[in-house]
């Protein structure tokens, strides 16, 4: 008799764990990872790897003064010259590594290149270009709980200031002479930028949410007297699981890009609105759609491929600023 007792205990404390695994949320599944422009969106189980890539375009054209479009007519009335567009491509390669199940470790390397289109006041044309690699950033991702498929999980990183605030290029004020470039052309911050996180995520049977608050601060000057301006957002979406392999995912953000402190003395305000920094910092809103497919089984088991493309609701920037257009984002993870 107490030997069919201890059996049935054994087997109903083996069912409670089941159940409580079952309850948990799991990134096994293809909304179990944020849409693919969100960073930091999940941890990993103890021993596990992730390995990203990431391919971003951004496209900035046209102008804004505060949040109302302004012509370029507007803006050669003040400065000799005006950017009409910037487009951005940026390659992003990642890793994670868990060391337990409560602790992600997380790097990250970028390379960005860029182009601005101008023109100027006595209607001539020329274009500026920039490229190279960006800040290393490293980051720290801890599990605070995980339980009725809902997980909590902040998020601690830092920049590291690897990439360039000198690059220089020909224009036509210059030529054949190479001049600094301005501020939104330089490729990294120049700072030492701790940045804080917090992750909350929920799972259903077919639908997923996550929300994720995040702040980057900048410490101090860099080698050129100035510093770019501290940035607050909040991410939020919602995921469909379509079925095992596919999920389709909503997103909206809210962001607040402070104005840059100190300037670049080798810079001239007057010259064009991008060296002046009154014509930095914009509190912004943005809305983007996109899709998950996840290799749940077979010799590509645990392979992800993400792709999302988001458009601005609201731009309000301070001074003259170009306009931003649309992000795309596709990306491919893989975990071992």
């Amino acid at each position: 008799m107490k030997k069919h007792i201890t059996i049935i205990l054994l087997m109903a404390f083996t069912m409670l764990q089941a159940q409580e695994e079952s309850e948990k949320w799991t990134s096994g599944r293809p909304d179990g990872h944020a849409p693919i422009s969100v960073m930091g969106d999940h941890t990993h189980s103890k021993g596990e790897w992730m390995f990203s890539y990431r391919y971003m375009y951004m496209n900035m054209e046209d102008l804004n003064r505060g949040s109302e479009n302004t012509s370029f007519e507007d803006a050669l009335s003040k400065y000799m010259v005006t950017p009409t567009s910037m487009p951005m491509n940026m390659h992003m390669l990642g890793a994670m590594y868990a060391p337990s199940d409560r602790l992600t470790l997380m790097v990250m390397g970028n390379y960005l290149s860029s182009e601005m289109d101008h023109v100027t006041r006595m209607g001539g044309s020329f274009t500026t270009a920039s490229s190279g690699f960006g800040d290393f950033k490293i980051a720290a991702l801890y599990k605070l709980f995980n339980k009725n498929s809902a997980q909590l999980h902040a998020n601690i990183g830092l920049s590291i200031p690897t990439g360039s605030i000198d690059e220089m290029d020909v224009t036509p004020a210059s030529s054949p002479n190479e001049v600094i470039l301005p501020y939104p052309m330089q490729i990294g911050s120049g700072t030492w930028d701790p940045s804080l996180g917090l992750t909350y995520l929920k799972q259903w049977d077919n639908l997923s949410f996550g929300t994720q608050a995040k702040a980057t601060f900048r410490l101090g000057e860099n080698d050129n007297d100035y510093s770019l301006g501290n940035e607050y957002s909040l991410n939020t979406w919602g995921a469909f699981k379509a079925n095992d392999w596919l999920s389709f995912s909503g997103r909206l953000k809210w962001g607040a890009i402070e104005k840059i402190e100190g300037a670049n003395p080798m810079l001239n305000p007057m010259m064009v609105i991008t060296a002046d920094t009154a014509n930095s910092g914009m509190t912004y809103a943005e809305a983007g759609l996109g899709f998950n497919l996840y290799a749940f089984e077979g010799s590509l088991k645990n392979l992800r491929l993400g792709f999302e493309a988001s458009m601005p609701l609201y731009q309000n920037m301070n001074g003259i600023q170009l306009r931003n257009k649309e992000t795309l984002t596709i990306g491919l993870q893989y975990s071992l």
